[in-house]
């Protein structure tokens, strides 16, 4: 007696193109600083030094708040920017703001106490640890072969080339 062998059925994995994996890594760095700023209102006395002008050091001013929405509007446009640029300009835009980004999310331990230094470094890591990725995905963007003969309609057609990290 033959015992009949049957295949897994395996889930298909197509590939996600990289510029979708960046927009998602922005996405998820939006999503997360919005958050992140929503559960600081539940610190005991956030909202209080908020209705007192504040915010750590700072005073709540236009300057401020315009600050605030260039600090997450710049993620926000980086959805948008790396699904619509040309793939050179949108590697060093990737590679620019994520580099820049990362001492602005460490900035987000000032004013910190102590008490909560475990929860302004674990947020910090994820923040950081999402911009990685971000600057490893740009950094090792797919290049294809050099072709003085292709036309911009061909330029689809060619192989890619990996890179080789040494």
């Amino acid at each position: 007696m033959t015992i009949p062998t049957t295949t897994p059925n395996l889930l298909d994995n197509p590939p996600v193109p990289l510029q979708a994996k960046l927009a998602a890594a922005w996405t998820s760095l939006m999503f997360f600083v919005i958050y992140i700023d929503y559960f600081h209102l539940y610190q005991p006395g956030a909202i209080d030094q908020i209705r007192g002008g504040g915010i750590y050091e700072f005073d709540i001013t236009p300057t401020l708040m315009t600050i605030f929405v260039v600090v997450i509007g710049i993620p926000a446009l980086m959805v948008m920017l790396s699904m619509a640029l040309p793939a050179r300009v949108n590697r060093a835009t990737n590679l620019v703001v994520a580099s820049l980004y990362i001492p602005v999310m460490v900035f987000n331990a000032a004013g910190a106490s102590g008490d909560w230094a475990f929860y302004y470094g674990f947020h910090i890591g994820i923040e950081v640890l999402i911009l990685a990725f971000i600057l490893r995905s740009a950094w090792a963007w797919p290049r294809r072969a050099a072709s003085p003969a292709a036309t911009a309609a061909s330029v689809y057609e060619e192989p890619l080339q990996t890179q080789h990290h040494a």
